[in-house]
C-alpha cells in the first residue's frame, strides 16, 4: 500500500505542476491523487490507509467552486462535474452558475462521470468507488468501494440505463448488467508482448455502433464489442500512454495522450495515423460536437478542430492553466475543467 501511495502523490505533483513530470506517469492516477491519496482521508499515514473510511460529503464547501475538476458529463441540458474530495459541481450548459450536490456518500476523489440521460450517471474514483444519481447529480448513492487496497477506477461509460463499465489501475475492468446493483470483473488478456495484464486503462468512450474504447499505456486501445465481456488490443503504433479519446458521429476515432500525441482512426481503431497537436503538452481530454472537436491539456494547451479531427489549430491559455476535461455547451463553446474549477472556453 505503501507503493500505491508514493506513485499517486508523485503523479500527482508531476501533473499539477505542468508538463515537466507529467511523461512519466498516468493522467488519471496523478490527477485523481491529488486529494485521494494524501488528503482526502485527512493524510493517514501510509501504513493506517487500508483502516480508514472515507466520510461522506454532506455540506456545501465554498472552495468547491475552485476545486480540482477532473472530469465532466453533459446530463441533458446541465453539465456535471466532479473532481477531488468527492466534489459534485452541477449546472446549466449556457450559465456559468454552479450548484454543489447536496449529498455525496464519500470524499474520495471522483476521477470520471458519465450519464444516460438527464437524472440517471454514475461517477467514479479511488477506493474503486462507484457512485450513482438517479435525480441529475444532485444527490448520491454508493454502489461500490473498496477500502482493501486503493485500487482507483479512472472511467466509467454506460451503453444503457443498465449496462455499464468502468476501467482502472492496472487492467481492472468492472462490468455491470443491472444498473451498477451489482459490479463483477473482467480479466484482461495479456497485451501483446508483455509477461501480464497490468496496463492502466485511463479513458473510455463508445463509438455510434455501441463499441466501446479503452485508453491505456504504451499506445493501446483496447477495443470491446461486447459491452465490456471481453476485449482486443489495438496497436496505435505511439508507444507512450494514451490518456482520453472521443468517437465522431461518422465512427471516427481520436485518442490524445502524453506529449502532445494525437491519433485518429476511420475504421474501429484497426489502423491509426498521427494527427499534428500543435504542441508539445500532454492531451488530457477530447470531445466532440458534430465536426467540430476541442482538446485540452497540460500548460494551458487548447486546440480546436472544425473538420472531424484532421487538423488541428492550438490555441495555448496565457494562464498556462492544467485542463482536465471538456464538454460542448451547445451554443458553440466548451466548457472546460481545471486545476481550479470550470470554465467556459470558445474557439
Amino acid at each position: 500500500m505503501a507503493t500505491i501511495v508514493r506513485i499517486a502523490v508523485l503523479a500527482a505533483a508531476a501533473l499539477l505542476a505542468g508538463p515537466c513530470g507529467a511523461d512519466g506517469a498516468a493522467k488519471a492516477a496523478g490527477a485523481a491523487s491529488a486529494a485521494g491519496a494524501a488528503g482526502a482521508y485527512g493524510a493517514a499515514p501510509a501504513a493506517d490507509l487500508g483502516q480508514v473510511v472515507p466520510r461522506a460529503v454532506t455540506a456545501p464547501s465554498p472552495s468547491a467552486q475552485r476545486a480540482l475538476l477532473l472530469a465532466l458529463a453533459r446530463a441533458g441540458e446541465r453539465v456535471v462535474a466532479v473532481g477531488e474530495r468527492g466534489t459534485v459541481l452541477a449546472g446549466d450548459a449556457r450559465d456559468d452558475t454552479l450548484v454543489q450536490a447536496a449529498s455525496v456518500p464519500v470524499d474520495a476523489t471522483l476521477t470520471g462521470v458519465h450519464f444516460v440521460d438527464a437524472e440517471r450517471g454514475w461517477a467514479v474514483g479511488h477506493w474503486g468507488a462507484i457512485l450513482a444519481t438517479t435525480d441529475g447529480g444532485r444527490t448520491w448513492t454508493q454502489q461500490r468501494l473498496d477500502l482493501t487496497q486503493d485500487r482507483p477506477l479512472f472511467a466509467v461509460h454506460f451503453v444503457d440505463a443498465r449496462h455499464g463499465v468502468a476501467v482502472g489501475l492496472w487492467s481492472l475492468v468492472l462490468v455491470t448488467d443491472d444498473g451498477g446493483a451489482t459490479w463483477h470483473e473482467r480479466k484482461l488478456d495479456v497485451p501483446p508482448g508483455a509477461k501480464k495484464a497490468d496496463l492502466n486503462l485511463l479513458g473510455l468512450f463508445a463509438d455510434t455502433a455501441g463499441r466501446l474504447y479503452a485508453t491505456a499505456e504504451r499506445g493501446m486501445v483496447l477495443r470491446s464489442d461486447d459491452r465490456g465481456q471481453t476485449w482486443r488490443y489495438l496497436a496505435t503504433g505511439y508507444r507512450g500512454s494514451l490518456w482520453c479519446g472521443t468517437a465522431l458521429a461518422d465512427g471516427t476515432l481520436l485518442v490524445g495522450g502524453q506529449r502532445g500525441s494525437l491519433w485518429r482512426s476511420d475504421d474501429g481503431g484497426e489502423r491509426w495515423s498521427a494527427v499534428g497537436s500543435g504542441g508539445k503538452s500532454s492531451i488530457t481530454a477530447i470531445a466532440a460536437d458534430g465536426p467540430r472537436v476541442a482538446a485540452v491539456g497540460l500548460d494551458g494547451y487548447v486546440a480546436f478542430s472544425a473538420d472531424g479531427g484532421r487538423r488541428f489549430e492550438p490555441r495555448a491559455r496565457d494562464d498556462r492553466l492544467t485542463l482536465t476535461a471538456v464538454v460542448a455547451d451547445g451554443a458553440g463553446a466548451w466548457i472546460v475543467a481545471s486545476r481550479s474549477g470550470w470554465l467556459r472556453q470558445r474557439p
